[in-house]
């Protein structure tokens, strides 16, 4: 009985929450360990399909670094990065497009179908959604960024009670061109910006955001995020991922989320809890 009541007393606690981001879109960085271990996979898909049951409307941008990375290697093609990205020659782009958008888009989606949602899974070059130009084309090849953002191609599968799953792959204006490898992070931000998200997720390897003693931080302000770069407390990996919810607040979106994507369920304790688990940044 008493297990009984504690599961009332969770749904209770989650009621406003699912009243407040009714109709709201949340956009979810998909990525890190949680894309690679079997039963995370399974715990995602679940959490999302319940996410959209209850009348959110959740959108993912998945990235696969380290599936491309295995193929690579598989096929004995030189891979490397510069600043943490990845240099991206015209035959590695082949193997990007191969894994997100053939194998890795594909699993979540049929995932989310299992679970009992529909599903519908593009990448940037689908109805010119994602139009991309090169960071750097002398150092980074056809590693891109974004110019130019349809909304409406996902607003038309929201409308059509499905859940978009986005491999981070830019189109380009140009006949014949393989196309940009969008960082997923950057491409998450600013597709949040572009649909008017209420939130945005970033599921990653760590905790959050730490201090110096590696506790969490559990919210900050743009202004504080800014000081902890500027002092070195927040560096390397998870600057950019900082950098990208910085960028989605100027853009609009409420706020920014940084969870530890290992923890089960991390997703639901974040949204639907009022203790949360990771990091939330917020003007």
């Amino acid at each position: 009985m008493r297990d009984n009541l504690q599961v009332i007393k969770t749904l209770h606690e989650a009621l406003p929450y699912i009243k407040r981001f009714y109709n709201e879109k949340i956009v979810i960085k998909y990525g890190g360990a949680a894309q690679t271990s079997d039963a995370l996979k399974e715990q995602f898909a679940k959490d999302v399909v319940l996410l959209h049951l209850v009348g959110m409307k959740p959108i993912i941008v998945h990235g696969g670094g380290k599936s491309i990375t295995d193929l690579l290697t598989q096929l004995g093609i030189g891979t490397k990065f510069v600043d943490g990205q990845r240099v991206t020659t015209k035959e590695v782009m082949r193997v990007v497009e191969m894994v997100l958008s053939g194998e890795i888009n594909k699993e979540i989606v049929s995932l989310l179908d299992n679970h009992g949602a529909k599903a519908i899974g593009i990448s940037g070059k689908d109805g010119g959604f994602l139009k991309g130009i090169p960071k750097d084309f002398e150092n980074f090849g056809y590693t891109g960024n974004i110019e130019r953002i349809n909304p409406v191609i996902v607003d038309n599968i929201i409308n059509d009670g499905a859940i978009p799953v986005i491999a981070p792959i830019a189109g380009s204006n140009t006949i014949g061109h393989p196309g940009f490898n969008i960082n997923a992070d950057l491409a998450a931000s600013k597709i949040a910006v572009a649909i008017k998200a209420r939130k945005v997720l970033f599921l990653t390897d760590t905790r959050g955001v730490l201090d110096n003693d590696k506790n969490l931080l559990a919210n900050l302000t743009i202004e504080k995020t800014q000081a902890l770069k500027a002092d070195g407390t927040i560096h390397g990996g998870m600057v950019p991922k900082v950098d990208a919810c910085i960028e989605a607040l100027r853009g609009g979106v409420k706020k920014a989320h940084i969870i530890d994507g290992r923890v089960e369920h991390s997703l639901l304790l974040e949204i639907l809890t009022s203790s949360g688990i990771g990091t939330c940044i917020e003007l």
